[in-house]
């Protein structure tokens, strides 16, 4: 290739020549080559910067820079708040005021600025161990908190009676609209927040009931004390959380000790069958224990007035008989002694002597007719 030039007295595009050697193209820069002055390009640049604005009628285009500026800045605090929403206002970083949902305006940043938080989103924090929140759960933690990670310890709970009892329930809950500063500016972590308190209430409720009323009727109870317990405490610590709803559901006993509360279960069945079987049992003696004295008492009663009436009328008789024996003494002894051998050989055989009457010795002959008839009646059979 050829690199010579007619023009150029032999020199390369570059200035120099193909070969090199002594000339001005291979040689040292001669000092008479031009450099590059950076003063004259900065000098150059604010002149074309200067033509811009230094002209004719450039006070007035810097004042309409400025005032447009100014608009766009003052516009800047215009801001719409959604129906679901209310705007919280702060100026210089502090609550200032709470607007309602429409088009409103704050001053520009950094005087103020806002925050928009729903007010009628209802969140959700469950508390037990289902299966997709297990999942969850796991998968939000490391591998080692993850192995050592239970469920349970959420959902199990010791009842008023000394049992284990297992509850997964949600709280759903929302801003307060009364007062969404404080949920802005006092809670870090709303979930966070929420779901201890509300395990704690719920252990709180649970620790002061019977299993077999958690199992069976006081669910509902149970909820509302529960709700109530979470309000309170969310409104001590100015969370601005408004706990809409717990929802329980269906509570059972754990799988570890099922066996052990199905004994306990035909243990207390069992005891009340015999105590049912007691109960039947004195239901019947009693009844009978209670005739029987009444029985007794009442012939004790009838036999203390017969001996008493009998003493009576025996003291009124010998009170008689000693009145007509102190009247008529002889009388009366013979009439008493009368009487008194009546009774005394009445049923007796007698053999009665007359002493003045005729015989030997005053013996009357007796035939004993009454002995003689049974012997009479032996001899004919």
């Amino acid at each position: 290739m050829n690199w010579t030039n007619k023009g150029s007295g032999g020199q390369g595009p570059w200035g120099s020549r193909p070969g090199g050697g002594s000339g001005n193209g291979g040689g040292p820069r001669r000092p008479s080559d031009p450099q590059p002055d950076f003063n004259d390009m900065l000098r150059r640049s604010q002149e074309s910067f200067n033509s811009m604005f230094g002209g004719p009628g450039s006070s007035r285009s810097l004042l309409l820079l400025g005032l447009g500026i100014g608009l766009l800045w003052l516009g800047s605090g215009i801001y719409r708040v959604n129906a679901d929403e209310l705007g919280v206002v702060q100026r210089f970083g502090q609550y200032h005021r709470t607007t309602q949902p429409g088009l409103r305006y704050h001053l520009p940043y950094p005087i103020e600025s806002v925050q928009k938080p729903s007010v009628t989103r209802i969140n959700t924090v469950d508390i037990g161990a289902s299966a997709s929140q297990l999942g969850q759960e796991i998968y939000s933690r490391s591998f080692a908190e993850a192995a050592n990670f239970s469920p349970l310890q959420e959902s199990q709970m010791l009842t008023g009676d000394s049992n284990i009892v297992e509850i997964n329930f949600e709280v759903q809950w929302k801003i307060n609209a009364a007062e969404p500063e404080k949920f802005l500016f006092n809670v870090r972590d709303a979930a966070g927040t929420v779901k201890p308190v509300a395990e704690s209430a719920m252990r709180e409720v649970v620790g002061q009931m019977k299993l077999q009323d958690i199992l069976t009727t006081e669910q509902g109870n149970i909820a509302t004390r529960t709700q109530a317990i979470i309000q309170g405490t969310l409104d001590a610590y100015d969370a601005g959380i408004e706990v809409v709803g717990v929802n329980i559901s269906k509570p059972d006993v754990p799988d570890e000790v099922i066996e052990s509360f199905q004994d306990v279960k035909k243990a207390q069945q069992d005891r009340e069958t015999t105590v049912n079987v007691a109960q039947r049992y004195r239901n019947e003696i009693i009844p009978k224990a209670n005739g029987d004295a009444s029985r007794m008492e009442q012939e004790a009663l009838a036999y203390k007035n017969q001996v008493v009436n009998r003493a009576k009328g025996d003291s009124s008789r010998f009170l008689a008989v000693y009145e007509e024996f102190r009247q008529a003494q002889d009388v009366t002894r013979k009439r008493i002694y009368l009487e008194t051998m009546e009774q005394i050989m009445q049923g007796m055989q007698k053999v009665i002597v007359d002493e003045k009457g005729s015989g030997a010795g005053g013996v009357v002959p007796y035939l004993p007719l009454r002995e003689l008839s049974p012997a009479v009646g032996k001899e004919k059979r």
